[in-house]
């Protein structure tokens, strides 16, 4: 058995003759754990945020979207449908043409953003799943009808039971000379809500959802798309899909990924993890001073040991090595203790949710999203390891010293 482990486990686990020195390593085992478990906890916190985040822009955002690399529209004959199906690990492609307008019902008005889709857009997306009233219904033969977002009905105070009231939706006229007469100036249309949907307050706010050949006959724009969205194929190579492309719809067009269409949105969410993990194990470095001291008491204790030790042939590294090894071992079971109860913690919240956001049902959830990844527990082991390592290593290079082990001899 290695001989500095055996003599630092004994001192770490017998009673000391300073009763302090062992409520300090107390202090000290509850201080690394409770950080270590803290650090778990809130990382895995801030993932399953941002995989709530994730989930709810992807029942809205596509895979792949395809847009102008200059001006708002582009012609449906630069790139077609069938060019972006042919590639492989295209599943959906689904045609939009969105724009400003002033949306009117009964006395209430509000300016949205009113986005034309083709038919695959529905089963792309899934957001049928997010309909709150009424039904995910766009179209029914030749009628037309609208899926309005929930912050848009409440302004409206729409009702989709209501058979009479339609939307009443103003565009400008692309050849409208005077704005003074509106009945010249703007294109208006009506049309019935069949379903209010709720995914965040981006999309709930904005959109209106109506057929592409209604948009296209409100704005005027026949053969202009906004964009192209994409759906992948299950199984499909995401980056290889994106390439192909970018390679088919040439300079001419911009494609990015969902990460990319709110690459913002995730760097912010990725930033503020990080700012918490390193706020939260500056306090760990705090805490760790415990270790200096409950270690730099127990050299002061030990002289006595240390001098028989050198009497018997163990040299000054042996020593500094031993008490090395008894401070690292606050690190190791205050890590160990702190990730299993971080770990349980993490799945009491995943499996029964106790801690609640206290939102009263106002929100998508009702507790606090919590998500384990590996990842995590090696960058928080390998944080507190690395604070534990100089908390033991500092008092055993700086009070183990060949003076003191030769002092104590001294005064015997």
């Amino acid at each position: 058995m290695n001989l500095s482990l055996f003599i630092a486990r004994r001192y770490f686990f017998s009673k000391k003759s300073q009763r302090a020195i062992n409520i300090i390593s107390l202090i000290s085992v509850i201080g690394v754990t409770v950080g270590t478990g803290a650090l778990i906890t809130v990382l895995s916190v801030f993932n399953g945020f941002e995989n709530l985040v994730i989930s709810l822009y992807n029942s809205f955002d596509p895979d792949i979207k395809v847009t102008a690399a200059k001006g708002k529209t582009f012609s449906d004959q630069e790139l077609t449908v069938a060019q972006l199906k042919a590639i492989s690990g295209v599943r959906y492609v689904t045609a939009v043409l969105e724009e400003n307008a002033l949306v009117r019902y009964g006395e209430k008005q509000y300016i949205s953003i009113v986005k034309g889709v083709s038919d695959e857009f529905i089963p792309m997306t899934r957001l049928d799943t997010m309909v709150v009233e009424g039904t995910m219904e766009l179209k029914k033969g030749e009628t037309d009808y609208a899926v309005v977002g929930g912050g848009i009905a409440y302004n409206l105070q729409l009702n989709t039971g209501d058979q009479v009231r339609q939307l009443d939706i103003y565009v400008p006229r692309k050849d409208a000379a005077s704005l003074t007469d509106p009945t010249s100036a703007f294109n208006r249309r009506f049309i019935s809500p069949s379903g209010i949907f709720a995914i965040q307050q981006d999309f709930d706010s904005k959109y209106i959802l109506v057929p592409l050949r209604f948009a296209r006959d409100l704005f005027e724009s026949e053969h202009v798309l906004s964009a192209y969205e994409v759906g992948l194929a299950p199984g499909a190579d995401p980056e290889k899909t994106l390439a192909l492309i970018r390679q088919t719809a040439g300079p001419g067009f911009i494609v990015k990924d969902r990460l990319q269409q709110h690459e913002i949105l995730y760097r912010i969410m990725k930033s503020e993890k990080w700012a918490v993990f390193l706020i939260l194990a500056f306090i760990l470095v705090i805490a760790t001073i415990n270790v200096i001291g409950s270690l730099s008491m127990l050299i002061l204790e030990k002289q006595q040991d240390m001098r028989i030790l050198h009497s018997m042939g163990a040299d000054q590294p042996l020593i500094r090595k031993i008490f090395f090894t008894e401070g690292f071992f606050i690190t190791v079971i205050g890590a160990a203790a702190g990730l299993l109860a971080g770990t349980v913690v993490c799945l009491l919240q995943m499996h029964y949710g106790f801690i609640t956001l206290g939102s009263s049902g106002s929100f998508v959830i009702d507790a606090y999203p919590v998500k384990l990844q590996p990842a995590d527990f090696f960058y928080v082991l390998l944080t507190v390891f690395t604070i534990g390592f100089f908390a033991a290593w500092y008092p055993a290079k700086k009070l183990v010293s060949k003076r003191m082990i030769l002092g104590a001899a001294k005064e015997d």
